[in-house]
């Protein structure tokens, strides 16, 4: 079982800036993605920011230019740092792994998450 500890969620201003860590029980290339989601009061969970099998971050329309996502695979760590944050970016943020798992016998696909980090954006 791949366990996901996130942290460094909190408050701040507008404008302000945080930085998501989310620690991985397993060495990242075992995963075929990280990604971070998150959810807002009353909304669906929306994808934030992927990195598909070691490749380059893929973002959300909504961060593209504000959010950066990048891993340590030596401390198999994942992050998002978050600038010029705004009031709309307030919700649950949520570390995500995907594991596809093949052999002769089986194919198995897994999603692991983590258990999600608040921030809260002040305008």
């Amino acid at each position: 079982q791949v366990q996901l500890v996130e942290s460094g969620g909190g408050l701040v201003q507008a404008g302000g800036s945080l930085r998501l860590s989310c620690a991985v029980s397993i060495s990242m290339h075992s995963l075929n993605a990280s990604a971070w989601y998150r959810q807002a009061p009353g909304k669906q969970r929306e994808l934030v920011a992927v990195i598909i099998s070691g490749g380059t971050a893929k973002y959300g329309d909504s961060v593209k230019g504000r959010f950066t996502m990048y891993r340590d695979n030596a401390k198999n760590t994942v992050f998002l740092q978050m600038n010029s944050l705004k009031p709309e970016d307030t919700a649950v943020y949520y570390c995500n792994a995907h594991q596809v798992v093949v052999s002769s016998e089986r194919y198995e696909e897994n999603d692991y998450w983590g258990q999600g980090t608040q921030v809260t954006v002040s305008s």
